[in-house]
């Protein structure tokens, strides 16, 4: 359940500045700050717990996943908007309820988290998306999609939404794929910060 909006994402990303605009959705706008921040609390909470089982990204490939992570977040809350698909913060509530006890209690909550890659302050935004990724699924089953593309479906609801109000990536985290909307690893190697604490 943790990864269900890696559907949409091939969650990959590049190099970094500390200050300043990593990605600009229309008017909105995903800072450096962040998704350093973000990165930096999955780094810290990596060291609380085992990971040596784990496949997890690392360096440029980790803040490119971030970068794209709050992508997703922005990207369906447009598509909701657009819609008019309303989650409410109780149905957030009731759905991290359930993923607590899917993980096996709270206890277990921080180690699902990490081999997700999701900071623990962008769980309740990554539920939502993933909330709104369900609605929309929903909808499209009751139009007649089968189910078997429903998922392409709504990826490419995503792909189009994005494109539609414009994607600008700073160059130090990679470029721009319209054709998946993905940020993906660009041509700039130099001036490339790496999280001091991985």
């Amino acid at each position: 359940m943790l990864t269900a909006l890696a559907i949409a994402t091939g969650l990959l990303l590049t190099g970094c500045s500390g200050v300043g605009t990593a990605l600009t959705l229309g008017d909105l706008k995903i800072t450096s700050s962040q998704v350093l921040t973000s990165v930096d609390t999955i780094l810290e909470e990596r060291a609380k717990v085992d990971t040596t089982q784990m496949q997890l990204e690392t360096g440029e490939a980790l803040i490119r996943n971030q970068l794209q992570f709050q992508l997703l977040i922005l990207g369906f809350d447009a598509i909701a908007k657009e819609l008019k698909i309303e989650i409410t913060n109780s149905q957030v509530e009731s759905r991290r309820a359930s993923i607590v006890t899917d993980v096996g209690g709270e206890d277990s909550l921080p180690n699902a988290l990490v081999q997700a890659s999701i900071a623990p302050a962008d769980l309740n935004p990554y539920l939502r998306a993933t909330l709104i990724t369900e609605q929309l699924a929903k909808a499209l089953t009751a139009t007649g999609v089968a189910e078997a593309d429903v998922q392409l479906r709504v990826q490419e609801l995503f792909v189009a939404k994005v494109n539609e109000l414009k994607v600008i990536v700073n160059p130090r985290y990679g470029k721009w794929d319209a054709t998946t909307a993905q940020v993906v690893a660009g041509d700039v190697a130099s001036d490339v910060v790496t999280p001091s604490n991985e």
